[in-house]
């Protein structure tokens, strides 16, 4: 437990019908009653209770705002601590008034992420469910939000812990070993470490499988729509982002610059850029256009590239498709409500059947099949409808792979009949690998930039 009480604002910044200030400490509701005016002093009222009251500044005896006042006491509060949230007006006069106060009578302002950051220093959670926070408030879509959820409920850490305690198993049956060696028959001790190591290595495998769809589910990707003039690639971006962002035209190069627009395509968040036409031209500013299309095609995610099927294929078509068709892309067949030009099958000379889309971008045809094609184009398979156990993390990600490299190390000894205690020092590294995803073995400077990553109030 801290020594000292901290507020901050856990409510967005700006105009708004409430805001909630929070403060968290031992002297949280002494700080909070010498403020509060109301029937019943805080310090006297029960645990998890609301009550209504006003702020009033005790120097001058000015009522500053009109409020509810939450009370939690220790240890059954966010941070383990005695926790006071203040509900005030949104807006920052009213917010800036009622902070301004608590500073003055107690309470210090508190760091970006520090409320967190005391659950975590006080037990309430382990380090992993406490970036699950963070990941929680930053979800950008639904299945993006139910995988923080799981972490922050522990699941991940649950898995983790698991692993460790196996791994804590063989370490104390090597020390044994280690301690009575006239009793250690080294090919029944190998034989049983290799056995040990390779069920940990299987457990990380597993883990570290999810970690890319973890990933793509937490921060999102860049799709390209790219193509000829005139073929419909900024009516696709409006059909799929489901308002008019960008300007649609029969006037081919309207498109002269990137438009870009965040949409969720089958629980994946993507940044959908759409692209000047390519073709060769004389007009300057088409031109710089053309090339920003060319950077977007290098650092694009996924390309979606757009064929008219109302025109017959021209060469620049088939140049696209087939320098587009060796990266993640889908051949995406637009304008099927008009009559056919050419027969669809002349893609599977560059695309397989599976990513190649017909739609029809202003009558919204065909934009389902694009989404679940661009999920599994993406996640390299079918769209899985559970919820295993994902790791997005790419600190804990790195620390799965040391702990892997270290139990691979120690299986490759133990084959060769190296003796336990050099055998010990992998597991044992392994192990703490494990641990600093739980915040077990960690230094403070790498929880402080942790932490420090969090937004104020949380």
């Amino acid at each position: 437990m801290l020594d000292d009480t901290i507020a901050a604002v856990s409510t967005p910044p700006g105009q708004g019908g409430i805001a909630v200030i929070r403060m968290s400490g031992p002297d949280a509701v002494a700080v909070a009653d010498r403020l509060f005016r109301s029937r019943r002093k805080l310090a006297e009222v029960p645990s998890h209770t609301v009550h209504y009251g006003r702020i009033v500044d005790p120097d001058s005896g000015e009522t500053v705002e009109e409020v509810l006042v939450t009370v939690m006491r220790a240890p059954r509060s966010y941070t383990r601590e005695d926790v006071v949230e203040i509900g005030c007006h949104g807006g920052f006069v009213a917010v800036k008034k009622v902070l301004e106060l608590l500073f003055r009578h107690g309470a210090r302002p508190a760091e970006p992420g520090e409320f967190t950051k005391r659950a975590f220093l006080n037990g309430r959670i382990d380090l992993s469910q406490a970036e699950a926070v963070m990941d929680l408030i930053r979800a950008k879509s639904d299945r993006a939000f139910r995988i923080a959820r799981r972490q922050a409920e522990g699941v991940f850490s649950r898995e983790v812990r698991r692993i460790r305690d196996g791994l804590l198993s063989l370490l104390a049956h090597m020390a044994v070993h280690i301690d009575y060696p006239e009793h250690d028959e080294p090919e029944i001790t190998s034989a049983h470490i290799v056995k040990r190591c390779d069920e940990a290595i299987d457990a990380i495998d597993q883990l570290l499988r999810a970690a890319n769809r973890g990933k793509v589910y937490r921060e999102g990707l860049t799709a390209a729509i790219v193509g000829r003039p005139n073929v419909g690639k900024s009516s696709l971006l409006n059909a799929l982002a489901r308002e008019n962002k960008a300007i649609v035209t029969d006037i081919p190069g309207t498109t002269r610059d990137l438009v870009e627009e965040y949409v969720t395509l089958a629980d994946i968040p993507f940044r959908l850029l759409d692209t000047a036409g390519l073709r060769e031209t004389e007009d300057v500013v088409e031109k710089i256009g053309i090339e920003k299309t060319r950077q977007a095609l290098e650092e694009a995610d996924l390309v979606l590239l757009v064929l008219d099927a109302s025109r017959p294929l021209e060469e620049e078509d088939r140049s696209l498709a087939e320098s587009v068709s060796v990266r993640a892309s889908i051949a995406v067949v637009n304008k099927t409500d008009l009559p056919p030009a050419w027969d669809v099958l002349e893609l599977m000379r560059w695309f397989p059947e599976e990513r190649i889309v017909s739609v029809s971008a202003r009558e919204g045809i065909g934009l389902d099949l694009l989404e679940q094609t661009a999920a599994r184009c993406v996640l390299g398979g079918e769209v899985e409808p559970s919820e295993p156990v994902y790791v997005g993390n790419a600190r804990h990600v790195a620390l799965l792979e040391q702990a892997k490299r270290s139990l691979e190390e120690a299986r490759k000894a133990a084959q060769n009949l190296v003796p336990v205690d050099f055998v010990q020092i992998d597991v044992q590294t392994a192990w703490e690998k494990l641990g600093e995803i739980l915040g077990e073995q960690i230094g403070e400077a790498l929880i402080d930039r942790i932490f420090s990553e969090f937004c104020l109030g949380k």
